[in-house]
């Protein structure tokens, strides 16, 4: 007994150690390390009180699904609103995504994602609501150019669509354009509509382009008309194009409906036709 006593004395921490190593061997075994994981826990818990939830993650993802169904909703109105504007214009244009545009020439070009495979032909005029965005320059198999009438290089012969009166349009890189006229005294004032002209080389006459916002009178050689572009060029993510085709236009100007005269009764006796103003 004394020895037993003395051989304790000395071991007895040998000994504790090596029965909780066997325990934690069996726990191991038996529960394929869930004691630990259990232990590891407990002694990181206080390192993870700032971690989230399950609800904050689940508000997170719920937020997210409403993001994506607000921006989703977003994209179905412009294609049902471009839809119907396509329904307005003289052929059944392309539909075609912006899917480029360069952060230093953002009011010059603007990339499409449909080509000559799609349609697309070099010169293809280019619609949005509000009126004429550009015209195509290069096309490729799957993707095409679009120059801005707000380019600074851009010319585009334009009208005052209430007076006649023609000029040549500019960009200005911006929301604006400049139009100079030809005549030194225009019939021009704010609100005046300008659509292109008759002497356009690259659209047909007609096609509406911006009002105006302010007219100077101080230029040397002719006044110059500050247009506001009606086209959202600024915000430009779908376009409709259409080919340059100046008789389809034509066709389109002479189908347009115009309101009949009322029919005549035979009954009554004639009366005088009032005289029209002629046309400028």
């Amino acid at each position: 007994m004394y020895d037993i006593r003395r051989w304790w004395g000395r071991n007895w921490l040998r000994a504790v150690l090596a029965v909780v190593a066997l325990g934690l061997a069996l726990g191991v075994r038996q529960g394929q390390a869930g004691f630990l994981m259990e232990a590891y826990r407990a002694l990181t818990l206080p390192l993870h009180l700032g971690a989230p939830t399950q609800n904050d993650l689940a508000d997170a993802r719920v937020r997210e699904l409403q993001q994506r169904v607000e921006e989703l909703e977003s994209r179905n109105s412009q294609l049902q609103n471009l839809l119907s504007y396509r329904k307005t214009l003289p052929a059944a244009g392309i539909v075609a995504p912006a899917i480029g545009r360069s952060a230093d020439r953002w009011w010059q070009q603007i990339t499409l994602g449909r080509g000559s495979n799609d349609g697309i032909q070099q010169g293809a005029i280019v619609m949005a609501p509000g009126g004429v965005v550009g015209r195509v320059t290069v096309v490729t198999p799957h993707t095409s150019r679009v120059l801005l009438v707000s380019d600074p290089g851009s010319r585009i012969g334009v009208s005052v669509a209430r007076s006649r009166f023609m000029g040549y349009l500019r960009g200005k890189s911006d929301r604006t354009a400049v139009v100079e006229f030809f005549d030194k005294l225009p019939d021009v004032k704010p609100g005046d509509a300008i659509v292109t002209s008759a002497y356009s080389q690259f659209f047909p006459a007609g096609l509406p382009i911006g009002r105006v916002v302010a007219i100077d009178t101080k230029r040397a050689l002719a006044p110059e008309a500050t247009i506001e572009l009606s086209a959202p060029l600024s915000t430009l993510e779908w376009v409709v194009t259409l080919p340059h085709d100046l008789e389809l236009f034509r066709k389109f100007k002479d189908e347009l409906p115009t309101d009949s005269a009322p029919t005549a009764n035979p009954a009554a006796p004639a009366q005088p036709t009032p005289r029209q103003p002629a046309r400028p």
